[in-house]
Order: C-alpha cells, then structure tokens, then sequence
C-alpha cells in the first residue's frame, strides 16, 4: 500500500510540476503580415529610453499589431531584445521582446 501511495504521489507532482511549467502560446499556420502604416518616432522622453520597435502582441485567438514606444531599461546596462517568429510545429509563435 505504501508503494502505490508513494508512485500516486510522484505522479501527482510530476503532473502539477508539468502543468506550472508550460505557458500558453497561440500557434498560427500563416504568419499575419505587418500593417502598412508609417509611424514618426518622437523624440526620446530622456537620453536613458530605448525606442522600443513596433511588436505583436496576442489578443482573443491571434496577434495584434501595435506602433513603437520609447522605454526605460528596467535596470542599468539592460539590453532591448526585439521579438520574432519561431518555428513551433506545424506553425508558428510570436516570441515577445524582453530585457537581457
């Protein structure tokens, strides 16, 4: 009895580690095309901001295009990693930009 309880325990904790772990991504077949829109930049709101390049960002079951902003780096000597596509499947992911 001690040994099912402790392969039931494992699973259990396999299970919900594997759950936390995975993130939900939207998969597309064909890759949405960027908008023909002209976007001016502004100028920079201090010398510390990055402009940040226009981006996708997921809504409802697919992506959204949105225009460029100025950021500040979340911490000294922070780099700006622009997003992009990745091959996942029979289709593909938008990979957000981050901070490096």
């Amino acid at each position: 009895m001690k040994k099912i309880t402790k392969v039931f325990a494992l699973a259990a904790a396999l299970t919900l580690s594997a759950t936390l772990a995975s993130q939900a991504q939207i998969v597309v077949r064909v890759r949405p095309n960027r908008p023909h829109v002209v976007y001016h930049r502004p100028p920079a709101p201090s010398p510390r901001h990055v402009w940040v390049e226009e981006d996708w960002a997921p809504r409802g079951r697919g992506y959204a295009w949105h225009g460029g902003h100025w950021e500040a780096p979340p911490r000294e000597r922070a780099v700006y990693v622009p997003g992009r596509w990745e091959k996942r499947g029979h289709g593909q992911v938008w990979i957000a930009a981050t901070w490096r």
